[in-house]
């Protein structure tokens, strides 16, 4: 059989998949779930999201929810993470015609690759594929009355058989659109009051009318740049009105993104649909921004070459540096050096120099707290991976932790809190009823003064390492000092950290689990006191001090997952509605718990960390609607569960270590860089065989429940003997702690 008649195969193969919800897995993206938490436990839900890897152009179902039995249009450019998309596309047989046709929906399909519904009373089967910057819709219009396709915008012209136009959207950001339709419509115009006009010009929307019982093709691209590039970006990419084909494209693409972890079937293929979508999501941001060799950088409104990095964006730095920019590092590390330089330039084009926060195609936006993008930086370097400006990254997260305020969601330069922080080492709390005087602090969000002192901390101590990388040594001891400033914060009495005074004293009644008001932002942020108990990623083995030892470290951790609320669950979550998927104290649904099940490692216990990995993952990560505890985040959340699956996580990012865990299959293979292979053979293992009797890493005894990126940046294999009872004795010696700021114990 030759290629071709292989390929031709494949490829009716692959058109049986595109329209079936229930056909075998053959290949790592046939088992992503896009519905996998797209009915939230609370608050935002996962969303269906159909693109291709790191592309431009993506799309998902025009609904609120899962839930919602009517679909507002059709998608055609998501421009900002979930929750900015413009234009819109209507296609309906009915004569009530409207810039956007509201419609119920049935039998819709989703694939990462591929998207069909039927719409309009199932007179109207739409169905999609998408490209990098572009994308084709089909319309089956099933009855013999006439057919119509609205495509709406800010300013949109029709002419013959192509449509163009423009979006203005966040930050002054304009996105020009072109589309050609494979047939002439029999009537098209301008959509004014109901009714197709004469004129071709519509400020708000065109109309184009076509015959029933017809099926209708349109391929379009978007662009940031121009009209011309959004006719470049679609010819390059789509040359004709093949749907299938555009699909199939995209489908291989993602086999070949999936496919650098593969994974041997597990005792239940639950565990594989889990492990590839969540490993899906993880591609879901940032997207690639380059047109062509070049891109439109919204901080300074201009165009720019790619100069042999291509541009990503659309990045939520707060929740991605945790796993998934350590995960690109592990199995795409040439693209994790485009992205780190695409934050400098970033912040080499911004007027401040400012390293971003949440940077996005619209601009840079300050969410959440703290400057976790020096932390990304930081990970990369010591992980061996160059190429990128390290002074210059060096330079602008500087500037952002020392000149921008630390104050969450704001964006200003600093103010006098932050000069407070800077002088004294916290950020000081104010007392119950005591009104902020700041007007650099956000009113709804408050000062957060433990997140943000724990979180700068940390983020010093990610300054310090590139200082060091850099030669600088007397600034490496400077934030080397700063990084300890959590400390200031830790209540020795109560074993927490604790609000404090400007006047350095501790605020009296605190209930760590529900002080600080709404979300406990008053103190914490989204989650409670007990949650960040446990914020210090950089420098476990101290914390293990300040709580007394390991014995009451551990202590502390069994506490936290055993807790009461302390309240029913409609009260505690009327106050904390972040704080979702909890066992105990802990939220499983929330980034800054992601690390908490592997300080059992830091004091001893890896079989804990096992275990509780184990629980937690089957408890609340599940091949289901409802499947994901909390706000996922496009990949932030993702990609603990893609880790923790294979058996091991990165705990501190910026130090070169990965902490062990259990893994959930009896073999996962990575691929890096060079052909590299990183193979981890878990024998033995099955639901209840979860604990590591021993281990040996290529060839060698390993003795320790953690292994350095050094170990396996070149390949190599890690066996685990798998029992279903804990071995108390392996790597629970003292000394065998995965590495931390200060060794254990501190001397």
């Amino acid at each position: 059989m030759n290629s071709k008649m292989r390929h031709a195969i494949l490829s009716i193969a692959c058109l049986a998949a595109l329209t079936s919800s229930a056909v075998q897995a053959t290949a790592p993206v046939d088992y992503v779930n896009p519905y996998m938490g797209n009915i939230s436990h609370l608050l935002m839900p996962t969303l269906p999201t159909v693109h291709v890897p790191y592309g431009m152009m993506r799309v998902y179902p025009q609904r609120g929810s899962y839930v919602d039995t009517r679909i507002n249009g059709l998608p055609v450019f998501v421009c900002n993470h979930r929750e900015n998309a413009v234009f819109n596309i209507s296609a309906t047989q009915s004569q009530e015609l409207s810039h956007v046709i509201g419609t119920d929906w049935d039998n819709e399909t989703v694939k990462p690759y591929y998207y069909s519904v039927d719409i309009d009373g199932q007179r109207v089967q739409a169905e999609y594929a998408p490209a990098e910057h572009s994308a084709i819709y089909r319309f089956t219009f099933r009855e013999k009355d006439p057919g119509f396709v609205v495509i709406n915008g800010n300013e949109m012209t029709v002419k013959g058989k192509e449509v163009s136009g423009y979006q203005n959207t966040w930050g002054n950001v304009r996105i020009y659109f072109y589309a050609q339709f494979d047939k002439k419509p029999s009537k098209s115009g301008a959509l004014r009051k109901g009714r197709i006009d004469s004129e071709s010009t519509g400020h708000g929307a065109v109309a184009l009318q076509f015959a029933g019982k017809s099926t209708v093709n349109v391929r379009y691209a978007v662009s940031f740049i121009s009209l011309d590039q959004a006719k470049e970006n679609l010819e390059k990419e789509i040359k004709n009105f093949d749907l299938h084909k555009v699909a199939i494209r995209a489908r291989d693409k993602w086999n070949e993104e999936l496919g650098k972890i593969e994974v041997s079937a597990p005792a239940h293929e639950s565990d594989l649909r889990v492990f590839y979508t969540s490993l899906y999501r993880c591609y879901e941001r940032p997207v690639c921004l380059s047109e062509y060799g070049k891109y439109f950088l919204a901080v300074d409104q201009k165009v720019h070459k790619d100069s042999g990095h291509e541009f990503y964006t659309d990045d939520w730095l707060w929740d991605t540096y945790r796993a998934t920019h350590p995960l690109r590092v592990l199995i795409s590390p040439d693209r994790e050096v485009d992205m780190i330089t695409s934050l400098i330039r970033t912040a080499e084009f911004d007027s401040n120099h400012w390293f971003p926060t949440f940077p996005s195609p619209t601009g840079d936006s300050r969410r959440m707290n703290c400057n976790h993008g020096v932390a990304v930086v930081a990970d990369a370097w010591a992980k061996g991976l160059r190429g990128f400006d390290l002074g210059k990254a060096y330079e602008y997260t500087r500037r952002a932790i020392e000149e921008k305020t630390l104050m969450p969601w704001q964006g200003g330069k600093a103010c006098s809190v932050d000069s407070f922080y800077h002088k004294n080492g916290y950020v000081p709390a104010l007392a119950k009823g005591e009104k902020e005087t700041d007007p650099g602090v956000n009113g709804f969000e408050k000062r957060q003064p433990i997140p943000v002192t724990l979180g700068t901390s940390y983020d010093q101590w990610c300054l310090s390492r590139i200082a060091t990388a850099l030669g600088r040594k007397d600034e490496a001891k400077h934030y080397l000092k700063c990084s300890y400033n959590y400390r200031n914060l830790f209540n020795p009495e109560t074993g927490f950290f604790h609000p404090k005074d400007k006047d350095g004293n501790f605020l009296p009644d605190i209930d760590y689990r529900f002080a600080g008001g709404l979300g406990a932002r008053d103190y914490y942020d989204e989650n409670n006191g007990w949650v960040y108990r446990w914020d210090v990623q950089h420098n476990p083995a101290d914390l293990v001090n300040l709580m007394g030892g390991r014995e009451k470290f551990c202590e502390n951790l069994d506490r936290t997952f055993s807790e009461w609320l302390g309240k029913n669950k409609f009260e505690f979550y009327s106050q904390l509605p972040h704080h979702t998927g909890n066992v105990g104290q802990f939220s499983m649904a929330n980034e800054p718990s992601l690390h908490i099940p592997y300080m059992y490692t830091y004091a001893g216990k890896p079989w804990m960390t096992q275990k509780v990995i184990r629980d937690l993952v089957h408890e609340w990560f599940r091949d289901d609607l409802m499947g994901v505890p909390g706000d996922e985040d496009g990949g932030g959340m993702s990609a603990f569960v893609v880790f923790s699956m294979m058996g091991f996580y990165p705990v501190t990012p910026g130090q070169p270590a990965y902490t062990l865990g259990s893994p959930f299959f009896g073999e996962i293979k990575v691929k890096l860089a060079g052909g590299k292979v990183l193979r981890i053979v878990a024998q033995g293992c099955t639901d209840r065989a979860k604990y590591i009797q021993s281990a040996t890493l290529n060839g060698k005894t390993l003795k320790k429940a953690w292994f350095s990126h050094d170990d396996i940046k070149n390949g190599g294999t890690l066996v685990l003997v798998m029992g279903e009872r804990r071995n108390t004795a392996w790597g629970s010696a003292v000394g065998q702690e995965p590495p931390s700021v200060l060794p254990y114990p501190e001397k």
